[in-house]
């Protein structure tokens, strides 16, 4: 009896580690630039639906912010960051599984309720009136470096420079010009053209490509989720035109082949 009591209990342990096993193939986590957050729920909730036994959570935030984490042993499976080049760069030093791949080119647009950015175009962050610009904060926000670079290139930035306020991603930024805590901001096109930010009836002018560095986001399978399965099932439903779809919806365009 005690032997056959003792076969069960570890027949039972390996049943219970069996299942715990399957059940980490089918969840994912998902670290993401948080101007992804709206078309990045929307592929979430499509892929879903198709697979019904997998799960993703996903994290919003700033790329610089999880690229350090990551490098510091943070256990997470997919990243979307909204500059290529932190993947690109845990690719070369090794916290990677998979190759890099683009998921979408971004744009930046003057967002505003108090006035309409189309009259004035750059020029309308140097508008006396208005006392507060957002941006991301540059130091490890893609979005808010390429705002820096377009201020000047246009040669506003010495002027308005004093006046600006910074989130601590673009998410953070868009909260602020939603809530009248900044009377202008410079956001991402795909929080523009989110539900959020259009109920609130402010108007957007896409800042030219031209005068700053090409948006170009990226996401990776990490290290941690090189025998995931649903990683690499997620990382592929990427590329499809479902997804494509909602990307381009939200403002990404994608890059010539």
């Amino acid at each position: 009896m005690k032997i056959n009591k003792l076969l069960f209990l570890t027949a039972l342990v390996l049943l219970l580690f069996t299942f715990n096993s399957i059940r980490a193939q089918q969840k994912i986590t998902v670290v993401a630039a948080s101007d992804l957050k709206f078309a990045l729920d929307s592929i979430i909730n499509v892929y879903q639906q198709r697979n019904p036994d997998k799960e993703v959570q996903v994290t919003y935030g700033s790329s610089g912010k999880f690229f350090e984490q990551i490098q510091n042993g943070a256990p997470f499976d997919v990243f979307f960051s909204a500059d290529k080049s932190y993947p690109q760069k845990l690719k070369e030093k090794g916290f990677t599984s998979s190759d890099v791949k683009i998921y979408g080119i971004g744009k930046i647009v003057i967002w505003s309720k108090k006035i309409d950015p189309n009259t004035f175009k750059i020029n309308s962050l140097s508008l006396p009136q208005l006392n507060k610009i957002a941006i991301a904060n540059p130091d490890h926000a893609p979005y808010g470096e390429k705002a820096v670079e377009s201020m000047k290139y246009y040669k506003v930035y010495e002027k308005v420079k004093n006046k600006l306020v910074f989130g601590e991603n673009i998410a953070q930024t868009a909260q602020f010009v939603q809530l009248g805590t900044a009377d202008i901001g410079i956001i991402a096109l795909s929080l523009a053209l989110s539900p959020n930010m259009k109920k609130e009836g402010g108007k957007y002018y896409i800042i030219p490509e031209k005068s700053h560095k090409p948006l170009e986001q990226g996401y990776v399978i990490l290290k941690k989720a090189a025998s995931n399965s649903s990683a690499v099932k997620f990382y592929n439903f990427m590329a499809t035109p479902t997804a494509i779809a909602i990307l381009t919806h939200f403002g990404f365009t994608q890059k010539k082949k």
